[in-house]
């Protein structure tokens, strides 16, 4: 089931279990070592999936306005769930929800360079160059609303 809430709309088990995701992948998996929890958290729209079956959280990105543009990270999908296309419907997801709150806005996204392909299945541009962001390289890409090219 989807689910798009605010932080003051979830309860206390929702963010746990969204928190246990993304340690999960970003901090244990990933062998990163930085401040998972941040303030964005608080500003920002929660989209996320949960399995019906077991109750767990499956999937996951979260929306914000940052500095002019709008934005999105800490995408991931837990391991049992990845290579089944829920990646790509977390995207559309968030796409969707991107253009029903910010209908002309910009979409920029600092992606790891490992799913670039992903992002650009859905119309984003790389720019700029390869940084790196707690030790993994990233690099910026760019949607404008309109530029889907995933039916192409």
């Amino acid at each position: 089931m989807w689910h798009i809430k605010t932080i003051g709309e979830m309860n206390s088990l929702e963010f746990y279990k969204i928190l246990r995701l993304r340690i999960d992948t970003f901090v244990c998996e990933q062998q990163r070592i930085y401040h998972e929890l941040d303030d964005n958290d608080l500003n920002a729209f929660h989209v996320y999936y949960t399995n019906d079956r077991t109750g767990e959280t499956e999937g996951y990105a979260r929306v914000f306005k940052a500095a002019g543009h709008v934005t999105f990270g800490r995408v991931v999908t837990s391991v049992d769930a990845r290579g089944t296309g829920l990646g790509s419907r977390l995207i559309e997801a968030v796409l969707v929800l991107c253009k029903e709150q910010w209908p002309n806005e910009e979409i920029i996204i600092e992606s790891q360079e490992q799913v670039v392909g992903l992002y650009q299945k859905f119309g984003f541009h790389t720019f700029g160059d390869t940084f790196t962001f707690e030790g993994t390289p990233h690099v910026e890409m760019r949607y404008t609303h309109g530029e889907d090219k995933k039916n192409d």
